[in-house]
């Protein structure tokens, strides 16, 4: 065991050389490594949010598992917050909350290979600070998610928001729209829901709300059910659990006609020569937020 030190608190990590990713032979070193690196980037879209810690910790050969409370062993100084748990009325729940670099090696010392993160800040967890489209492909073409992602991202522009794009490192986009906390999370979806319509109305022969997957056939399902109390998405910056270790990655906007362009095309080799190269795509994000009442009224949508 070994003692890493920031500042006044200390993470005594263990096992580094424990193969996480068999595939590529990753350690639990090698990730402890990726988070204590970009954490500077990484912590303000962590900040004062409830965490969900996707755990393996006998890596990617064992059962893996969600965790939302934070644990009685973790550390008094690694943040929490306590919320209503979803549809309890009194039952609730204690998150982690990574608002410092040592917190995220901590995590991920203790095998929290991905971090899902929620849509609103512990101090008002009833008003989310974003809109999220979640795009997926309904077949293995994925340049259909990208022509899904440009028209959300215009949309966004066209009610007056400033979208931001992101690979999920897994099979397909985030589109992120910054909001103004002074609405609650049904107003949110209702809003949400009602720009996936109007999207799926205007291109029905490639886009669609269908829920179910037999009717979709090709078209890409515009999913905005995670704008709800108690939903989370995965992190900008976090790895996932998969094979070759993807990274969750921030996108600028002209990078979706990168024709290489890949959900899971990002490592975390490649992330962090990204951020050595340059700033984040999505730095001063909440510097962005618009008025729900914007978006609403630019729709013409009156609920």
């Amino acid at each position: 065991m070994a003692a890493r030190h920031f500042g006044p608190y200390s993470v005594d990590v263990s096992n580094e050389d424990k193969v996480l990713f068999p595939d590529t032979d990753l350690t639990k070193g090698d990730l402890i490594d990726y988070y204590e690196a970009v954490a500077e980037t990484m912590l303000p879209h962590l900040r004062d949010r409830p965490l969900a810690l996707h755990r393996f910790p006998d890596g990617l050969e064992g059962d893996g598992f969600v965790q939302q409370r934070a644990s009685d062993h973790f550390p008094d100084w690694l943040d929490t917050t306590t919320v209503e748990r979803v549809g309890s009325g009194s039952d609730t729940v204690v998150h982690p909350v990574a608002n410092k670099q040592a917190s995220l090696v901590y995590l991920a010392d203790q095998a929290a290979i991905a971090l899902h993160r929620w849509l609103a800040r512990s101090d008002l967890p009833d008003q989310p600070d974003m809109l999220i489209f979640d795009l997926d492909p309904s077949t293995d073409d994925f340049e259909p998610v990208v022509e899904a992602a440009r028209r959300v991202v215009q949309l966004m522009r066209d009610l007056g928001g400033q979208p931001h794009i992101m690979t999920t490192g897994s099979r397909g986009l985030h589109v992120v729209m910054p909001l103004r906390r002074k609405e609650g999370f049904d107003e949110v979806r209702d809003v949400a829901q009602a720009m996936a319509a109007h999207l799926a109305d205007r291109y029905p022969d490639s886009l669609t709300t269908e829920h179910r997957k037999r009717n979709r056939g090709d078209r890409i399902y515009l999913d905005v059910m995670r704008n709800a109390y108690g939903q989370t998405a995965v992190a900008p910056y976090s790895v996932r659990g998969k094979p070759g270790a993807p990274v969750a990655t921030p996108l600028a906007a002209d990078e979706l006609d990168d024709p290489g362009l890949r959900p899971d095309g990002f490592d975390m080799d490649k992330v962090r020569q990204r951020l050595e190269k340059g700033e984040d795509p999505w730095q001063g994000i909440h510097r962005h937020g618009v008025a729900l009442a914007t978006i609403r009224d630019s729709l013409g949508y009156n609920g």
